[in-house]
């Protein structure tokens, strides 16, 4: 297959952002009564795009590539824990965990407080257990359950714990990205932690304050039910097993054995009710499933067409000073970020290249490390087919769309390592 498509290899993504960016209009402007896009159609005909752009070789090595690409077994792991999060989901609403943990955080956390408390707690607990998708799928859906019982706005509450989920992916000592972003650069975790931590603190805090702000016109419930403590187990657990450093299939699996075993003895529900829950949830992710597969199908064609290699290349002829090579490391892992929707596939990409750049202008490689690390987080907070977003949106039952006008955290510390590109800071990095 020729790998010197160029422009022309790109052009499935730019078929699917114009979807994408079509789409959030008419959800933003639609009325009740006129039909939901899914985004699995934007998915379905730029895949078509893709394969019906790949010249020179059979229609049928042309699929072979795009399923080689949406069954790689990164994305296979990322269905089961798409899997095991619909049907502990579903099995802890059906024994009414979700109920219950809302009604612990409504009896003991001033209603106002109920917007930055989650952003909080989701920063906590990825810095503590390093990565998104742990984070999403312990907290989602208690914020959409809070949301529900308090008349906030479900997209909005559950794009405070996605943003919140990548304050730990970006700074965590444990994080893939870190790990990653630092072996490539030859720096150390502390220190490209002491970079990054200059860039992207100040733009929690006024994400913060943001949310502080809109999470003062919440209102109590009418109403505030009793907590069951028993009920509250199966969350408790997810999370100390998370932040603990398990495994994030293991935890979901010892979720899901612990709300089959409260309801059955509860008598919330039979084992074939519990069978039943499961089921159902395992449905309620197969959209999610679907557009995932289509993701990893697309983006292989695009790799293989050589649409990276172009990016790569286009981006590194023209660098001629110490900012423009910082501005080219964050564009190359931006766009590769794009094409590839996995923030750490994106550095492992670009890292070796990057350093050769960093090196040759004298870029501090503490600082080059932090820039792949933000900027990759940047972009995988905020394109919707991300691992993180599509899990987010099927635990929450929304539209992976409707969460991207909310993300204020990935948006803010884009705009922070921006800035310090163009301004030189930390000075003594720059």
């Amino acid at each position: 297959m020729s790998n010197k498509k160029g422009f022309l290899a790109l052009s499935p993504l730019i078929v699917l952002m114009f979807f994408i960016a079509m789409f959030t209009i008419y959800s933003v402007d639609k009325t009740d009564n006129e039909p939901n896009l899914s985004l699995s159609v934007a998915f379905m005909i730029s895949s078509i795009y893709a394969i019906m752009i790949t010249g020179g070789i059979p229609v049928r090595k042309r699929i072979d590539t795009y399923s080689k690409g949406a069954g790689s077994s990164n994305l296979m792991l990322m269905l089961w824990i798409y899997v095991l999060a619909g049907a502990f989901a579903a099995s802890a609403k059906s024994i009414g965990a979700i109920d219950a943990t809302v009604n612990l955080a409504l009896n003991y956390l001033p209603t106002e407080m109920i917007m930055p408390g989650l952003f909080l707690a989701a920063c906590f607990i990825s810095i503590s257990i390093g990565t998104s998708v742990g984070t999403v799928v312990a907290l989602v859906p208690i914020a959409a359950g809070i949301a529900s019982s308090t008349g906030n706005s479900i997209p909005l509450m559950t794009a405070t714990i996605v943003g919140g989920a990548y304050f730990g992916d970006n700074l965590s000592f444990i994080s893939d990205t870190t790990v990653v972003a630092t072996q490539t650069q030859g720096c150390r975790m502390s220190d490209k932690f002491r970079v990054n931590a200059q860039i992207v603190i100040p733009a929690a805090f006024i994400v913060l304050i943001i949310y502080s702000i809109i999470g003062s016109g919440t209102q109590q419930p009418p109403e505030i039910a009793k907590v069951e403590w028993i009920k509250v187990i199966p969350y408790l657990i997810v999370l100390i097993t998370a932040i603990l450093g398990m495994n994030v299939m293991a935890v979901l699996s010892l979720g899901l054995l612990l709300c089959g075993i409260i309801g059955i003895a509860n008598k919330d529900f039979s084992i074939y009710g519990w069978f039943g829950a499961m089921g159902d949830g395992v449905l309620n992710m197969g959209e999610l499933v679907i557009i995932a597969m289509m993701a990893g199908g697309m983006l292989e064609i695009i790799r293989n067409n050589g649409g990276i290699d172009f990016i790569i290349e286009k981006l590194t002829a023209h660098v001629n000073s110490k900012r423009g090579a910082e501005f080219s490391i964050a564009a190359l892992v931006s766009l590769v970020n794009i094409c590839t929707a996995n923030n750490t596939v994106a550095i492992l990409t670009v890292g070796s290249i990057s350093k050769r750049i960093g090196d040759k202008f004298g870029v501090d490689n503490r600082k080059a490390a932090s820039i792949l690390d933000t900027f990759s987080c940047t972009i995988q907070g905020l394109i919707p087919y991300g691992v993180q977003m599509l899990l987010a949106a099927g635990l929450a039952k929304i539209n992976p769309i409707d969460i991207l006008l909310y993300l204020y955290y990935p948006m803010a510390i884009g705009v922070a390592a921006l800035l310090s590109i163009i301004f030189r800071y930390p000075r003594k990095f720059s």
